[in-house]
């Protein structure tokens, strides 16, 4: 008469006990380790997932244009450029509010898009002197526009 258990054979022909090898796979152990496992990614993923705010744009129908943003150009100390008119630091939020009147003179001036780009000779204080001139004055849609240098 044969016995079966778990892991080994008991009992034999000859009334002896012999140990038989068993060849059925335990998957056990593997269930308790894939089951460890998935608590660790339930637990640890909610963790990583961060909600960053971000100001995207509304959703505009294809028929809606949008107007052009005006472009400043710093090219020097007292070298600025809005659009392809010469202007100063002492006038720059006059004329920046004029084009940006002629772009699109049924928003507000504070909510309109800017972009500014500098030349690559232009030391950072004589930029950042632009931008803060800007943002001082309530504009604060600033974009910074990089050239592809050839």
């Amino acid at each position: 008469m044969e016995e079966n258990t778990m892991a080994m054979k008991l009992g034999g022909k000859s009334g002896r006990y012999s140990i038989a090898q068993n060849s059925d796979i335990n998957v056990t152990p593997f269930v308790d380790v894939m089951l460890v496992l998935l608590i660790i990614f339930m637990v640890s993923i909610p963790a990583a997932t961060v909600s960053i705010k971000l100001d995207m744009p509304p959703a505009e129908g294809p028929t809606s244009k949008r107007p052009d943003p005006v472009f400043i150009s710093v090219m020097g100390p007292d070298d600025i450029y809005i659009g392809a008119q010469k202007t100063s630091m002492a006038s720059l939020i006059s004329d920046v509010a004029a084009a940006l009147r002629v772009s699109d003179p049924n928003t507000p001036l504070s909510e309109q898009r800017v972009l500014v780009r500098g030349d690559k000779d232009i030391s950072y204080a004589d930029f950042i002197a632009v931008i803060n001139q800007l943002q001082q004055n309530g504009y604060v849609k600033i974009g910074l526009i990089n050239e592809d240098i050839v």
